[in-house]
């Protein structure tokens, strides 16, 4: 099958099994604040991810590109950043490094948002050259190398070779350009995966965790004999950004991306340690089924979200959400205790 046929497949299947029902993000929660001494006019969105300076923590996370009928999700997503003002990934650019007939459809998103932070993307195999390429192709302020192991051993014609993975990414972050981010696509990470990419120098990492669009399951409708025992691969966003908290003296910046249902959620990311949050499955469907200002209408809707969750909690800069206590329950708890995370002292900061 070639690439731009997969491109498209993943497009339609990552619509039909995102998982926007209940999620991790229901085992958080936080103690109510009936004195917050602030004003919700007075809450700034405003954030910090490693060099850059954001005026919203949310992120349209990378997606898709690489065939023609993908050009128009990108320039849809693309307006979509450009009229609020929110840094941008596309999707892998390997299918046009290779096949540079499909180099519009990522090129659409600098276009269409001339003076956004765009982040290139390219997989953990890409070469120094390739990425390089990539960045060069949106004019990139930033990379996203993204991992997916189990997506490629579930894919029919993905790889099954992962030998020498970081230190790649190691190489391609000492000659790059742009920052380099390293991104999971939906299977989340384990405070060893984390250590090791700090280790290599790594100061942004998206945890990308189980929760929203899952890969595993998309690979298995595309598979002819599905390999399904494998849909419920990986940790959840919650339990990869409590594996961050562990190694969160390594003056990492970690982004949230998978299963960010809501503005309320957003918030919840970002008290348990993210500096921004990613959105790719929801977004997606905004600009699947409702027009350009339907679209801006469910991001206003997202940022009034955070922005009452920090009124309520008094917290008017979104690092201040990061003092408050949070409570967790259920089957993350219980994770969270057989991986030796003290829960107690995420309960009981004030």
């Amino acid at each position: 099958m070639d690439r731009a046929t997969r491109k498209v497949e993943h497009v339609q299947h990552a619509l039909s099994t995102n998982e926007f029902g209940a999620n991790a993000f229901d085992d958080v929660s936080f103690l109510p604040n009936s004195l917050p001494n602030t004003s919700y006019e007075k809450t700034s969105l405003d954030c910090e991810v490693g060099p850059y300076r954001l005026r919203s923590p949310i992120m349209i996370n990378a997606m898709t590109g690489g065939a023609a009928t993908t050009t128009n999700i990108n320039r849809k997503l693309a307006v979509l950043a450009r009229e609020r003002g929110l840094a941008m990934a596309v999707g892998s650019q390997m299918a046009a490094i290779r096949d540079p007939q499909v180099k519009d459809s990522y090129g659409v998103v600098r276009k269409e948002h001339p003076k956004g932070i765009l982040f290139a993307n390219v997989g953990a195999e890409a070469t120094v050259e390739e990425a390089m390429a990539a960045v060069e192709m949106i004019e990139a302020d930033g990379l996203q190398i993204h991992l997916n192991v189990m997506q490629e051993l579930l894919m029919p014609e993905g790889d099954r070779d992962f030998r020498g993975y970081l230190e790649r990414i190691h190489e391609i972050k000492e000659r790059a350009a742009v920052p380099v981010m390293v991104k999971e696509v939906g299977f989340g990470m384990a405070r060893k995966t984390i250590r090791e990419l700090a280790q290599a120098g790594i100061t942004i990492i998206d945890v990308g965790g189980k929760g929203g669009t899952n890969f595993a399951k998309v690979e298995n409708m595309r598979r002819p004999e599905p390999l399904t025992m494998f849909d419920d691969w990986g940790l959840t966003t919650v339990d990869s950004l409590l594996e961050a908290a562990c190694e969160s003296g390594r003056g990492v910046h970690f982004v949230a991306t998978g299963g960010i249902r809501n503005g309320f959620d957003a918030a919840k990311a970002i008290a348990l340690g993210a500096s921004a949050v990613g959105v790719a499955g929801a977004v997606l469907k905004q600009v699947q089924t409702r027009d350009v200002e339907g679209g801006l209408a469910a991001l206003d809707e997202w940022h009034q979200q955070v922005r009452i969750a920090m009124t309520a909690l008094g917290a008017h800069r979104l690092a201040q959400l990061r003092e408050q206590p949070v409570m967790i329950t259920g089957k993350t708890a219980e994770k969270a205790r057989l991986r030796g995370i003290a829960l107690e002292e995420w309960a009981q900061k004030m």
